[in-house]
Protein backbone atom coordinates (compact mmCIF):
# COMPACT_ATOMS: atom_id res chain seq x y z
CA UNK A 1 0.00 0.00 0.00
CA UNK A 2 1.69 3.41 -0.88
CA UNK A 3 1.98 5.04 2.66
CA UNK A 4 0.97 8.40 3.04
CA UNK A 5 3.32 11.60 3.46
CA UNK A 6 4.38 11.71 7.21
CA UNK A 7 0.87 14.44 8.01
CA UNK A 8 0.91 16.63 11.39
CA UNK A 9 -0.15 14.12 14.63
CA UNK A 10 -3.50 14.79 15.37
CA UNK A 11 -2.48 16.21 18.63
CA UNK A 12 -0.50 19.07 16.69
CA UNK A 13 -3.63 21.17 17.28
CA UNK A 14 -2.07 24.49 15.77
CA UNK A 15 -0.94 22.86 11.97
CA UNK A 16 -3.50 24.20 9.68
CA UNK A 17 -3.76 20.27 8.03
CA UNK A 18 -4.87 19.18 11.17
CA UNK A 19 -7.62 21.69 11.73
CA UNK A 20 -8.46 20.28 7.83
CA UNK A 21 -7.93 17.02 8.44
CA UNK A 22 -10.70 17.19 11.63
CA UNK A 23 -13.04 18.88 9.18
CA UNK A 24 -12.49 16.57 6.49
CA UNK A 25 -13.03 13.22 8.86
CA UNK A 26 -16.10 14.74 10.69
CA UNK A 27 -17.90 15.49 7.50
CA UNK A 28 -17.03 11.11 6.71
CA UNK A 29 -14.87 11.62 4.06
CA UNK A 30 -12.48 8.97 4.90
CA UNK A 31 -15.05 6.25 4.89
CA UNK A 32 -14.80 3.48 2.51
CA UNK A 33 -16.80 3.52 -0.04
CA UNK A 34 -17.48 -0.95 -1.27
CA UNK A 35 -20.87 0.45 -3.03
CA UNK A 36 -19.05 2.81 -5.18
CA UNK A 37 -15.86 0.77 -5.93
CA UNK A 38 -18.17 -2.48 -6.14
CA UNK A 39 -19.67 -0.66 -9.08
CA UNK A 40 -16.59 0.70 -10.65
CA UNK A 41 -14.59 -2.60 -10.63
CA UNK A 42 -17.67 -4.26 -12.36
CA UNK A 43 -17.69 -1.89 -15.13
CA UNK A 44 -13.97 -1.64 -15.43
CA UNK A 45 -14.11 -5.37 -15.54
CA UNK A 46 -16.59 -5.67 -18.17
CA UNK A 47 -14.88 -2.78 -20.12
CA UNK A 48 -11.49 -4.79 -20.33
CA UNK A 49 -13.24 -7.96 -20.99
CA UNK A 50 -15.25 -6.70 -23.69
CA UNK A 51 -12.80 -5.40 -25.20
CA UNK A 52 -10.85 -8.74 -25.41
CA UNK A 53 -14.19 -10.39 -26.52
CA UNK A 54 -14.61 -8.01 -29.52
CA UNK A 55 -10.72 -8.70 -30.36
CA UNK A 56 -11.42 -11.97 -30.59
CA UNK A 57 -14.69 -11.23 -32.70
CA UNK A 58 -13.28 -9.14 -34.96
CA UNK A 59 -10.65 -11.07 -36.02
CA UNK A 60 -8.68 -10.79 -39.13
CA UNK A 61 -8.82 -7.29 -40.22
CA UNK A 62 -8.04 -3.61 -40.14
CA UNK A 63 -11.27 -3.25 -38.31
CA UNK A 64 -8.99 -3.93 -35.34
CA UNK A 65 -7.38 -0.74 -34.96
CA UNK A 66 -10.34 0.95 -33.24
CA UNK A 67 -10.52 -2.04 -30.95
CA UNK A 68 -6.64 -0.99 -30.20
CA UNK A 69 -7.98 2.26 -29.15
CA UNK A 70 -10.85 0.69 -27.15
CA UNK A 71 -8.49 -1.54 -25.32
CA UNK A 72 -5.91 1.08 -24.36
CA UNK A 73 -9.01 2.85 -22.79
CA UNK A 74 -9.40 -0.05 -20.86
CA UNK A 75 -5.80 -0.75 -19.56
CA UNK A 76 -5.56 3.10 -18.24
CA UNK A 77 -9.23 2.12 -16.35
CA UNK A 78 -7.38 -1.05 -14.77
CA UNK A 79 -3.81 1.08 -14.17
CA UNK A 80 -6.37 3.96 -12.54
CA UNK A 81 -7.63 1.06 -10.41
CA UNK A 82 -4.31 -0.35 -9.77
CA UNK A 83 -3.93 3.57 -8.44
CA UNK A 84 -6.86 3.12 -5.78
CA UNK A 85 -5.65 0.01 -4.60
CA UNK A 86 -2.58 0.89 -3.83
CA UNK A 87 -3.63 3.95 -2.09
CA UNK A 88 -5.74 1.63 0.48
CA UNK A 89 -9.27 3.44 -1.33
CA UNK A 90 -10.81 0.32 -1.54
CA UNK A 91 -9.61 -1.90 1.31
CA UNK A 92 -8.39 -1.69 4.76
CA UNK A 93 -6.78 -4.71 4.01
CA UNK A 94 -3.18 -4.33 2.95
CA UNK A 95 -2.91 -8.22 1.95
CA UNK A 96 -6.31 -7.68 -0.03
CA UNK A 97 -5.07 -4.46 -1.86
CA UNK A 98 -1.43 -5.84 -2.58
CA UNK A 99 -2.88 -9.48 -4.56
CA UNK A 100 -5.47 -7.28 -6.09
CA UNK A 101 -3.11 -5.12 -7.40
CA UNK A 102 -1.16 -7.76 -8.61
CA UNK A 103 -3.69 -9.21 -10.34
CA UNK A 104 -4.75 -5.66 -11.99
CA UNK A 105 -1.32 -4.34 -12.39
CA UNK A 106 1.32 -7.29 -12.85
CA UNK A 107 -1.25 -9.57 -15.02
CA UNK A 108 -4.01 -7.56 -16.92
CA UNK A 109 -1.32 -4.47 -17.98
CA UNK A 110 2.17 -5.37 -17.60
CA UNK A 111 2.94 -2.46 -14.80
CA UNK A 112 4.69 -4.28 -11.67
CA UNK A 113 2.59 -3.04 -9.18
CA UNK A 114 5.66 -3.26 -6.17
CA UNK A 115 7.93 -0.89 -8.22
CA UNK A 116 5.03 1.67 -9.03
CA UNK A 117 3.99 1.57 -5.57
CA UNK A 118 7.94 2.30 -4.14
CA UNK A 119 7.84 5.16 -6.78
CA UNK A 120 4.80 6.49 -6.37
CA UNK A 121 5.10 6.98 -2.47
CA UNK A 122 8.31 8.96 -2.94
CA UNK A 123 6.46 11.08 -5.68
CA UNK A 124 3.60 11.63 -3.30
CA UNK A 125 6.07 12.57 0.04
CA UNK A 126 7.97 15.18 -2.04
CA UNK A 127 5.66 15.83 -5.48
CA UNK A 128 7.65 17.82 -7.63
CA UNK A 129 11.16 18.31 -5.47
CA UNK A 130 13.97 17.81 -7.86
CA UNK A 131 15.90 15.37 -5.25
CA UNK A 132 13.30 13.41 -4.37
CA UNK A 133 10.40 12.95 -6.74
CA UNK A 134 10.94 10.54 -8.98
CA UNK A 135 8.56 12.53 -11.33
CA UNK A 136 10.82 15.06 -11.80
CA UNK A 137 13.86 13.36 -12.70
CA UNK A 138 15.69 14.59 -15.77
CA UNK A 139 16.17 11.04 -17.07
CA UNK A 140 14.79 12.32 -20.38
CA UNK A 141 12.69 15.77 -19.83
CA UNK A 142 13.89 18.23 -17.73
CA UNK A 143 11.88 19.87 -15.43
CA UNK A 144 13.73 23.58 -14.17
CA UNK A 145 16.25 25.42 -15.90
CA UNK A 146 19.03 23.97 -12.74
CA UNK A 147 18.14 20.22 -14.55
CA UNK A 148 19.32 21.93 -18.03
CA UNK A 149 22.47 23.46 -16.80
CA UNK A 150 23.39 20.02 -15.55
CA UNK A 151 21.85 18.16 -18.41
CA UNK A 152 23.87 15.99 -20.54
CA UNK A 153 23.42 13.30 -23.63
CA UNK A 154 19.65 12.22 -24.50
CA UNK A 155 17.88 15.08 -22.12
CA UNK A 156 19.97 17.69 -22.94
CA UNK A 157 19.41 17.42 -26.81
CA UNK A 158 15.60 16.49 -26.27
CA UNK A 159 15.06 19.25 -24.14
CA UNK A 160 15.66 21.50 -26.38
CA UNK A 161 12.57 21.29 -27.88
CA UNK A 162 10.98 19.15 -25.27
CA UNK A 163 7.54 21.00 -25.29
CA UNK A 164 6.84 19.86 -29.16
CA UNK A 165 8.14 16.56 -28.34
CA UNK A 166 5.75 15.78 -25.05
CA UNK A 167 3.10 14.06 -27.00
CA UNK A 168 4.80 11.99 -29.17
CA UNK A 169 7.25 10.54 -26.27
CA UNK A 170 3.91 9.87 -24.78
CA UNK A 171 3.59 7.31 -27.27
CA UNK A 172 6.28 5.00 -25.87
CA UNK A 173 5.28 5.41 -21.95
CA UNK A 174 3.56 2.17 -22.66
CA UNK A 175 6.42 0.28 -23.82
CA UNK A 176 8.44 2.26 -21.10
CA UNK A 177 5.86 0.80 -18.27
CA UNK A 178 6.72 -2.64 -19.53
CA UNK A 179 10.67 -2.32 -19.50
CA UNK A 180 10.94 -0.55 -16.20
CA UNK A 181 8.39 -2.86 -14.54
CA UNK A 182 10.96 -5.88 -15.86
CA UNK A 183 14.05 -3.90 -15.29
CA UNK A 184 13.04 -3.66 -11.58
CA UNK A 185 12.86 -7.40 -10.82
CA UNK A 186 16.37 -7.20 -10.48
CA UNK A 187 16.17 -5.44 -7.01
CA UNK A 188 16.44 -7.41 -4.47
CA UNK A 189 14.06 -5.06 -2.32
CA UNK A 190 11.33 -5.56 -4.17
CA UNK A 191 9.04 -7.29 -2.45
CA UNK A 192 7.40 -10.98 -3.94
CA UNK A 193 10.07 -10.68 -6.87
CA UNK A 194 9.50 -14.04 -7.92
CA UNK A 195 5.37 -13.75 -8.15
CA UNK A 196 5.82 -10.08 -9.93
CA UNK A 197 8.42 -11.54 -11.90
CA UNK A 198 5.62 -14.42 -12.91
CA UNK A 199 2.62 -12.69 -13.31
CA UNK A 200 4.57 -10.28 -15.72
CA UNK A 201 5.62 -12.63 -17.52
CA UNK A 202 2.24 -14.22 -18.22
CA UNK A 203 0.72 -11.08 -19.15
CA UNK A 204 3.22 -10.36 -22.21
CA UNK A 205 2.79 -14.17 -23.03
CA UNK A 206 -1.08 -13.88 -23.26
CA UNK A 207 -1.07 -10.63 -24.46
CA UNK A 208 1.42 -10.95 -27.22
CA UNK A 209 0.67 -14.69 -27.72
CA UNK A 210 -3.48 -13.83 -28.36
CA UNK A 211 -2.83 -10.57 -30.55
CA UNK A 212 -0.17 -12.98 -32.96
CA UNK A 213 -2.58 -15.87 -32.98
CA UNK A 214 -5.01 -14.19 -34.14
CA UNK A 215 -3.76 -11.27 -36.57
CA UNK A 216 -0.48 -11.89 -39.20
CA UNK A 217 2.31 -10.91 -38.25
CA UNK A 218 2.38 -7.31 -39.92
CA UNK A 219 -0.59 -6.47 -38.73
CA UNK A 220 -0.02 -7.92 -35.14
CA UNK A 221 2.56 -5.03 -34.81
CA UNK A 222 0.46 -2.57 -36.07
CA UNK A 223 -2.36 -3.32 -33.62
CA UNK A 224 0.57 -3.72 -30.69
CA UNK A 225 2.20 -0.06 -31.74
CA UNK A 226 -1.40 1.75 -31.81
CA UNK A 227 -2.34 0.36 -28.50
CA UNK A 228 0.67 0.82 -26.78
CA UNK A 229 0.74 4.02 -27.78
CA UNK A 230 -2.49 5.07 -27.30
CA UNK A 231 -2.08 4.10 -23.72
CA UNK A 232 1.03 5.79 -23.28
CA UNK A 233 -0.93 9.14 -24.38
CA UNK A 234 -3.68 8.35 -21.97
CA UNK A 235 -2.01 7.86 -18.57
CA UNK A 236 0.39 10.38 -19.85
CA UNK A 237 -2.59 13.19 -20.39
CA UNK A 238 -4.12 11.92 -16.80
CA UNK A 239 -1.00 12.01 -14.95
CA UNK A 240 0.70 15.07 -16.76
CA UNK A 241 -2.09 18.13 -15.99
CA UNK A 242 -1.26 17.58 -12.14
CA UNK A 243 1.56 18.62 -11.18
CA UNK A 244 3.62 19.93 -14.45
CA UNK A 245 3.79 23.12 -14.44
CA UNK A 246 3.32 23.61 -10.75
CA UNK A 247 6.67 25.49 -8.68
CA UNK A 248 9.16 22.83 -8.80
CA UNK A 249 10.56 22.53 -5.58
CA UNK A 250 14.50 22.20 -3.83
CA UNK A 251 16.27 21.70 -0.76
CA UNK A 252 15.77 25.28 -0.08
CA UNK A 253 12.22 25.26 -0.15
CA UNK A 254 11.06 24.40 3.69
CA UNK A 255 7.10 23.95 3.33
CA UNK A 256 4.38 22.39 5.77
CA UNK A 257 2.85 19.34 4.87
CA UNK A 258 -0.55 20.91 3.43
CA UNK A 259 1.13 23.98 1.50
CA UNK A 260 4.00 21.14 0.33
CA UNK A 261 1.13 19.06 -1.33
CA UNK A 262 -1.21 21.90 -2.42
CA UNK A 263 1.27 24.48 -4.58
CA UNK A 264 2.82 21.66 -6.40
CA UNK A 265 -0.60 20.26 -7.31
CA UNK A 266 -3.31 21.41 -9.68
CA UNK A 267 -7.09 20.44 -10.24
CA UNK A 268 -8.74 20.28 -13.22
CA UNK A 269 -12.34 21.25 -13.78
CA UNK A 270 -14.67 19.25 -16.44
CA UNK A 271 -17.67 17.67 -14.66
CA UNK A 272 -18.73 13.86 -14.82
CA UNK A 273 -16.85 13.31 -17.98
CA UNK A 274 -13.44 14.47 -17.04
CA UNK A 275 -14.02 12.90 -13.46
CA UNK A 276 -14.34 9.47 -15.46
CA UNK A 277 -11.36 9.68 -17.94
CA UNK A 278 -8.56 10.88 -15.00
CA UNK A 279 -10.37 8.45 -12.60
CA UNK A 280 -10.70 11.40 -9.99
CA UNK A 281 -7.51 12.53 -10.08
CA UNK A 282 -8.58 15.80 -11.69
CA UNK A 283 -8.91 16.41 -7.76
CA UNK A 284 -5.34 16.07 -7.59
CA UNK A 285 -5.27 18.43 -4.76
CA UNK A 286 -7.72 16.87 -1.89
CA UNK A 287 -5.73 13.67 -3.48
CA UNK A 288 -2.65 14.38 -2.36
CA UNK A 289 -3.71 15.82 0.71
CA UNK A 290 -5.68 12.57 1.76
CA UNK A 291 -4.26 9.81 -0.46
CA UNK A 292 -6.50 7.43 1.17
CA UNK A 293 -9.62 8.89 0.70
CA UNK A 294 -11.76 7.26 -2.05
CA UNK A 295 -12.00 8.79 -5.27
CA UNK A 296 -15.93 9.57 -4.80
CA UNK A 297 -15.33 11.61 -1.82
CA UNK A 298 -12.33 13.34 -3.43
CA UNK A 299 -15.61 15.91 -5.43
CA UNK A 300 -17.39 16.28 -1.57
CA UNK A 301 -14.08 17.36 -0.33
CA UNK A 302 -12.70 19.86 -2.49
CA UNK A 303 -15.28 23.21 -1.53
CA UNK A 304 -14.25 22.16 2.17
CA UNK A 305 -9.73 22.00 1.41
CA UNK A 306 -10.51 25.22 -1.14
CA UNK A 307 -12.66 27.18 1.97
CA UNK A 308 -9.30 26.72 4.34
CA UNK A 309 -6.84 27.09 1.49
CA UNK A 310 -9.04 30.67 0.61
CA UNK A 311 -8.82 31.33 4.96
CA UNK A 312 -5.33 30.16 4.69
CA UNK A 313 -4.23 32.63 1.54
CA UNK A 314 -2.69 29.30 0.23
CA UNK A 315 -2.97 29.26 -3.30
CA UNK A 316 -5.61 26.86 -4.57
CA UNK A 317 -5.24 26.10 -8.58
CA UNK A 318 -8.07 24.52 -10.88
CA UNK A 319 -8.17 24.96 -14.26
CA UNK A 320 -9.72 23.51 -17.74
CA UNK A 321 -8.24 20.12 -19.14
CA UNK A 322 -6.50 21.84 -22.33
CA UNK A 323 -5.47 24.79 -19.94
CA UNK A 324 -4.01 22.30 -17.92
CA UNK A 325 -2.03 20.64 -20.60
CA UNK A 326 -0.78 24.03 -22.33
CA UNK A 327 0.87 25.50 -18.99
CA UNK A 328 2.84 21.88 -18.71
CA UNK A 329 3.91 22.69 -22.40
CA UNK A 330 4.89 26.11 -21.30
CA UNK A 331 6.72 24.75 -18.49
CA UNK A 332 8.60 22.42 -20.42
CA UNK A 333 9.14 24.97 -23.15
CA UNK A 334 10.57 27.61 -20.60
CA UNK A 335 12.47 24.92 -18.36
CA UNK A 336 14.82 23.98 -21.85
CA UNK A 337 15.40 27.35 -22.74
CA UNK A 338 18.71 27.64 -21.95
CA UNK A 339 19.93 24.93 -24.14
CA UNK A 340 18.33 26.42 -27.12
CA UNK A 341 21.23 27.59 -29.48
CA UNK A 342 23.32 25.76 -27.04
CA UNK A 343 26.17 23.14 -28.74
CA UNK A 344 26.21 19.82 -27.25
Amino acid sequence: MVESPRAPASGERGSDFAKLSRRIAKAGLLDKRPGYYAVRIGLVTSLFAGSWALFAIVGDSWWQIPVAVLLAVAFAQVTLLAHDLAHGQISRSRRTSRLAGLVAGNLAVGLSYGWWMDKHTRHHANPNHEEHDPDVSPDVLIWSERQAEASRGLPRFIGRWQAFLFFPLLTLEGLNLKVSSFRALRRKTLKGRTAEGLLLSAHVLAYVGAVFLVLPPGMALVFLAVHQACYGVYLGCTFAPNHKGMPVLTAEDELDYLRRQVLTSRNVRGGSLVNTALGGLNFQIEHHLFPSMPTANLRRAQPIVRDHCRSLGVDYVECGLFESWGQALRHLHEAGRSLRGVRT
